[in-house]
């Protein structure tokens, strides 16, 4: 981990000269990455066994005073570099017998300026450096040297009529370092080569390890690229079309066309949300890129490529063979084989492959939702119908919970309300039920839904007894066999498609994860 904002080292031990006891002066701010201030944050000097704790500013000071030893300076060593003085940063020195030698170094000890001056006169030290900041000069005549420290802004802290002051800074010990600890931040480990330092650190708050489950994924989980991420696709469109491109996949014996939406600023190193929409009975997988706006297809993509504003989505519609899902394995291949090539070709979030439905289509959601749970996470359905169903190895499906919302009219006449209430949505509770202690998901079948009651409005209730990794929403409203919900109820009198709520309702749905 590195410090975050800009950090300054003092020292002289290049300059040090024998006969002086030593002093140092530890101070700094932490904040955290924002900037933000922290109380009370542990900080500890290692090798010297100092602590201190920032106070409501952030601040902090580790400090050590030591006497000079007795081998103070005296004013006949002083006098061996002739007469110099400082003041206001101005060096005026006189020396009748050899060239007064000036020395300037930076706050890491390192030479920065020398400069050899005869006879009398003054010299300006903060010509000697380049940027402003704490420096070191160290002034000699033959043998005999003065050090002392000065700024560039014209001050300086150290005189020679001062023993105190000649006492130079604090070498630090071989390896020390500075601790920072507050409670909910990352531990901050800083070496030091000096025990002179003001120190501005920014902490970083802590990230708790990703939580693990026997299945599925966390809420709000950070996407999983897939293969396709950071290359170029390699498929080859059969046409393109308006709002998409066709494409085709040998299934099997058959082949099997689909469509593919990118979003406008799509991005291959971005993992991409992806949304299959699946078609009703008698309709196709083009109708669902681009139609006619109509209580059907009133936006593509049964409404949610119109939602995407941040072009978050892929969005794909396949086409069933001669407008029917009845193809049993075959048509899951479809899906699969579709959703394999996406992977590679393009860069999608593998954690978030999303379907939906109405009518047939429903059913083939409802079918794949429940062999496919590894691969999709989530469906929503729009009067989907507890018969036509078709599963690997007749009832033999995957045991495992799926994230579900269903869209059903009360009067729907063609796929019944009630066998989709009483028989499908059991079904995908006893699934759903908030995980044990093995990991393993229990039944939450007994939970019944709020319904909408009346010939207006609409009711989507939440099931409280779920794992919320795997959600299930069940709306009802006094409509007929179509998905375009709206609240008030049947086509007839005041009726108008586009006040239809389900696409948002949708959205927020798939939003979620």
């Amino acid at each position: 981990m590195i410090i975050k904002s800009s950090h300054v080292f003092t020292t002289a031990c290049l300059l040090a000269f024998c006969g002086f006891a030593s002093a140092y002066t530890i101070t700094g701010t932490v904040s955290d990455e924002d900037g933000k201030t922290i109380k009370d944050a542990s900080v500890s000097l290692l090798k010297e066994g100092k602590t201190a704790k920032t106070d409501d500013k952030g601040k902090f000071t580790i400090h050590e005073d030591e006497k000079d030893s007795l081998e103070a300076i005296s004013p006949a060593f002083r006098n061996q570099v002739g007469y110099v003085n400082i003041n206001n940063g101005i060096l005026s020195y006189q020396s009748s017998s050899q060239p007064v030698q000036v020395k300037i170094f930076n706050s890491l000890g390192h030479q920065v300026f020398k400069k050899s001056l005869q006879g009398s006169g003054t010299f300006d030290l903060s010509k000697g450096i380049k940027s402003q900041g704490t420096y070191f000069a160290q002034v000699s005549v033959g043998s005999a040297k003065q050090n002392f420290k000065f700024t560039t802004d014209g001050s300086f802290s150290s005189s020679f009529g001062s023993a105190s002051a000649a006492a130079l800074m604090k070498d630090a010990q071989k390896d020390e370092a500075i601790r920072f600890i507050a409670e909910g931040f990352d531990t901050l480990t800083v070496p030091l080569g000096t025990l002179d330092t003001t120190l501005n650190v920014k902490l970083t708050k802590t990230v708790p390890p990703a939580p693990t489950f026997k299945f599925g994924y966390a809420l709000k989980n950070d996407p999983t690229p897939s293969k396709g991420c950071g290359t170029n696709s390699t498929l080859r469109k059969v046409k393109s079309v308006e709002n998409g491109d066709q494409f085709e996949i040998r299934v099997g014996n058959d082949t099997r066309k689909y469509f593919i939406t990118l979003p406008k600023n799509y991005d291959n190193k971005k993992p991409h949300k992806v949304l299959f929409a699946l078609h009703c009975y008698g309709s196709n997988g083009e109708d669902f890129v681009h139609h006619a706006a109509d209580y059907d297809h009133p936006t593509p993509y049964y409404g949610q490529q119109v939602l995407d504003k941040n072009g978050d989505y892929i969005f794909v519609s396949l086409d069933a063979i001669g407008g029917l899902w009845n193809k049993g394995q075959g048509d899951h291949d479809f899906f699969a084989q579709t959703l394999t090539t996406l992977n590679e070709n393009y860069c999608i979030d593998t954690s978030r492959v999303f379907i939906n439905g109405f009518s047939y289509g429903a059913m083939f959601s409802y079918s794949l939702m429940q062999d496919m749970q590894h691969r999709v996470r989530a469906a929503a359905t729009y009067a989907v119908a507890d018969y036509n169903i078709w599963l690997p190895e007749g009832n033999n499906m995957k045991n495992l919970p799926i994230a579900w919302m269903n869209v059903h009219g009360k009067n729907d006449g063609r796929c019944d309300y009630n066998r989709a209430k009483n028989s499908a949505l059991p079904r995908i509770l006893k699934r759903n039920g908030k995980a044990d202690a093995n990991g393993d998901f229990t039944d939450a079948s007994s939970e019944k839904p709020q319904e909408v009651n009346g010939n207006t409005g609409h009711v989507c209730y939440d099931f409280k007894n779920v794992d919320e990794r795997f959600p299930v929403k069940w709306c009802s409203w006094p409509g007929d066999h179509q998905w375009t919900a709206h609240d008030t109820g049947n086509m007839g009198v005041g009726w108008n498609w586009e006040s239809t709520w389900v696409p948002e309702e949708v959205h927020k749905f798939f939003e979620q994860f």
